[in-house]
């Protein structure tokens, strides 16, 4: 709850819709860190931090992925972070939850 103090409530409502969804694919766990919101199955597969007007929502896979929903990728040495931004739940849809099933099933794989 505390990540979310002074953001937009369209915010919560995004995080509410994502969270919802996610874990219900199982195997899924939720916890909180300083700046963010850690889903994990086997690993950390998704991350979602607040910020001022949005959420970053972070997801990773083997391969770089192509979408217009993906603002931003990350090279690590194995793998790629791919950052979707989102300002509301009427963003959020079923391309954008089949992005996040593919890095679910990327983490539970290894």
């Amino acid at each position: 709850g505390e990540l979310f103090i002074d953001k937009p409530d369209e915010l919560v409502l995004a995080f509410d819709k994502i969270a919802t969804r996610v874990l219900d694919w199982e195997p899924s766990h939720m916890g909180a860190s300083i700046h963010s919101v850690v889903f994990t199955n086997k690993k950390a597969w998704l991350i979602i931090k607040p910020m001022k007007k949005v959420l970053d929502v972070k997801f990773y896979h083997e391969d770089r992925l192509d979408s217009e929903l993906i603002m931003r990728t990350t090279q690590y040495r194995n793998k790629f972070a791919h950052h979707i931004r989102v300002a509301s739940e009427y963003e959020i849809d079923q391309a954008f939850f089949e992005l996040l099933r593919i890095g679910y099933d990327y983490a539970i794989k290894d």
